[in-house]
């Protein structure tokens, strides 16, 4: 079992390292398996690559996305 802290850790280094969310205010809550991804992105394309990268994540299971779109 991974430590909680070393799992969130991983999942904001998905988001950040991930060309798709320069400057964006992603938050991630849950725990080990389970992430709940809100915030605010550009496109549905950018919704759907969040969720990817988060299910890439060792130990990421299921992805609850909550992320907005907003096209201004």
């Amino acid at each position: 079992m991974h430590d909680v802290s070393a799992f969130a850790s991983s999942v904001h280094q998905a988001l950040s390292s991930s060309p798709h969310f320069p400057g964006r205010n992603l938050k991630v809550e849950g725990t080990e398996g389970r992430v709940v991804l809100k915030g605010i992105v550009g496109s549905y394309f950018h919704k759907q690559m969040a969720q990817e990268a988060v299910l890439r994540v060792d130990g990421v299971h299921d992805v609850e996305n909550q992320l907005e779109v907003d096209w201004r």
